[in-house]
């Protein structure tokens, strides 16, 4: 279907090159389609750009629920989860958040309050089998922990405080999901925490 196939080449130049730089006429030209054609199925950039960032967080969503469901260690499963997600975001090397709130604050906000809804259970269900397994210490506050990982992992995002000339995403992933798990950690889970990352490394 060709609107599947506009959304699937977008969503790649989204990534590549950021949702500034990319014009209809690139799409168009990259899909050797008219731009008639793009407009036929999209109105203008901005449904365009609405419809890949939410088909990406369906995906990811996606993805993530099924990381969960083979209830591996919650360490390994937040490490799994990580490079699940640079897998498919091209290790977001054009800062597609970043760039949605610059120039599409709207759905930045949507896309903010859609994630955090999902990041909460997901957090709070990792943290509490955490907890349950002797990998987190068992006085930790899980809805205060799962806001400040939320906000954090957001954070990390941010191009003006992490250039990406000098941190790449996998290296503030690595750092902040190490952060996180060493200041939850019972002494099971430090050893576990060295242990996955000697894996992912």
């Amino acid at each position: 279907m060709m609107k599947d196939k506009i959304l699937e080449s977008a969503t790649e130049m989204f990534l590549t090159y950021g949702f500034k730089s990319v014009t209809m006429d690139d799409i168009a030209e990259k899909m050797s389609i008219s731009k008639k054609t793009i407009y036929t199925h999209f109105s203008n950039k901005t449904k365009l750009v609405e419809e890949t960032t939410f088909g990406m967080f369906e995906c990811i969503s996606t993805g993530i629920d099924m990381i969960c469901s083979l209830n591996n260690n919650p360490i390994e499963e937040l490490f799994q989860i990580k490079k699940f997600v640079l897998d498919n975001l091209k290790d977001e090397k054009s800062s597609p958040l970043f760039q949605l709130q610059k120039y599409y604050p709207k759905l930045h906000t949507n896309l903010t309050q859609k994630q955090f809804e999902v990041m909460k259970e997901c957090v709070a269900t990792n943290l509490n089998r955490g907890v349950e397994g002797g990998f987190f210490r068992k006085e930790i506050d899980i809805q205060f922990i799962t806001r400040v990982y939320f906000k954090g992992m957001m954070g990390i995002k941010d191009v003006e405080t992490f250039p990406s000339e000098t941190f790449t995403m996998n290296y503030l992933l690595e750092r902040y999901l190490e952060y996180h798990v060493r200041g939850i950690a019972t002494e099971k889970g430090i050893q576990t925490l060295e242990k996955v990352q000697n894996q992912y490394n």
